[in-house]
């Protein structure tokens, strides 16, 4: 057994455990979508200051934006093992 299962069944605190992943998972999600939408705006601002800088700006969005995602998916992992561990 891990940690967590014990955790939440010593404690008799599973369902507010159920609910607060299904929560963090929700909260993961706009994270992302927020923290896109910055990496986006920043990314349309420096493209209109530096016209010939486009390529290398457009390579660094596509990078962050693949780490912020990759972020916002280990924490939905996290949270769906949270309700699957039972």
């Amino acid at each position: 057994m891990t940690f967590l299962s014990v955790l939440l069944e010593a404690s008799n605190l599973a369902p507010f455990g159920y609910g607060l992943a299904g929560i963090g998972a929700g909260l993961a999600a706009i994270g992302a979508g927020l923290g896109i939408g910055n990496i986006g705006k920043s990314g349309m601002e420096a493209i209109a200051r530096q016209p010939e800088a486009t390529g290398d700006i457009r390579s660094n969005m596509i990078i962050a934006a693949a780490l912020v995602e990759a972020v916002a998916l280990f924490a939905n992992v996290v949270c769906l093992l949270v309700i699957l561990m039972k």
